[in-house]
């Protein structure tokens, strides 16, 4: 009698015992690439555009420098106690290619990927690029969830409405986003926030468009516990987007990014945050604003790989984990 088909193995990543880690093509923690394996749980994608900044740009080269650090990364993470990899399956698509000359035309191209890229139960891990690509990316997310919360980790806002005339911006996505009806307008949260601002109606906008707000300075007079607390009050069990500007992280941590803003939170700060991210209902993440031009030592890379590696331990299925 035949034996029925047993499923197939996760492929995971390179063995750095075999092959050493500086050896070969740099995907991300030298996982597969999409192409080799078909099928997938969890796609790494990068969006190398940066084309809505508005200040120091190069965050198009984001994507590599991210996979470059990323070949530190093992196999099992002992503070979540789970081995991602090798509960499902993880690849790396490569980069989807985004106009650097259009951005209406490059936004049209990031959604159509992303929407083919997580087709079924897929979930996309995104490293940009600049900001700007959040707002294709949450409009394929919201086509597949209906409006999703927004955990935005970030120094600014991102809900401002226009710079020089232009609607869509690295300063503007979730204004976009909320205009359009793809977030939940009850449990939106921001992290992180800090810095000066335009105005106070700044933040009476941003409330309106359905955010709340963890400052910076909350870090220091609640501590992490308090505002892990707070955060998974307002995310409850909705579908959870997370968005990860690395400039959430102090330039101390993070000098690698377009826009720093001092005062920030410590790598160890948001790790642990992310962390707590594995009761929730995460239906897809980017990482964003990372430049190479501005980094030194690979600090900013090696932050953004590791917020990255949390993001897809959170996601591993709870089964896996029990």
């Amino acid at each position: 009698m035949p034996q029925p088909l047993q499923p197939l193995q996760p492929v995971g990543p390179s063995d750095a015992s075999l092959s050493p880690r500086f050896v070969g093509i740099a995907t991300f923690a030298r996982l597969p690439r999409l192409e080799d394996v078909g099928h997938a749980d969890i796609v790494v994608v990068g969006v190398p555009f940066d084309s809505g900044v508005s200040y120091r740009p190069g965050a198009r080269f984001g994507p590599a420098h991210v996979r470059e650090a990323s070949r530190l990364l093992r196999p099992y993470n002992p503070v979540q106690d789970v081995e991602p990899f090798n509960a499902q399956q993880v690849v790396d698509a490569g980069d989807i290619v985004a106009n650097p000359f259009d951005i209406d035309e490059a936004v049209t191209q990031i959604e159509v990927a992303a929407r083919h890229l997580g087709q079924n139960d897929t979930r996309l891990v995104t490293i940009g690029g600049d900001h700007t690509i959040a707002l294709p990316l949450l409009r394929a997310v919201a086509a597949k969830h209906g409006p999703v919360a927004v955990l935005h980790f970030d120094a600014h806002l991102d809900t401002w409405d226009t710079y020089f005339g232009a609607p869509i911006t690295h300063g503007t996505p979730f204004r976009r986003a909320s205009e359009e009806g793809l977030i939940d307008l009850t449990a939106s949260l921001h992290i992180g926030i800090r810095g000066p601002l335009y105005s106070s109606d700044d933040l009476t906008d941003d409330a309106r468009l359905g955010f709340a707000i963890i400052a910076g300075h909350e870090l220091e007079t609640e501590g992490v516990t308090r505002v892990i607390e707070r955060m998974l009050a307002r995310l409850g069990d909705r579908p959870v987007y997370v968005s990860v500007d690395i400039d959430v992280l102090d330039p101390a941590h993070a000098p690698g990014t377009g826009t720093p803003e001092a005062g920030g939170l410590t790598s160890r700060e948001l790790l642990a945050i992310i962390r707590a991210l594995r009761s929730v209902n995460l239906v897809g993440a980017d990482v964003v604003e990372v430049a190479p031009a501005y980094d030194h030592a690979q600090i900013t890379a090696v932050a953004a790989s590791h917020v990255a590696y949390e993001l897809i331990s959170a996601m591993t299925p709870r089964a896996a984990r029990a």
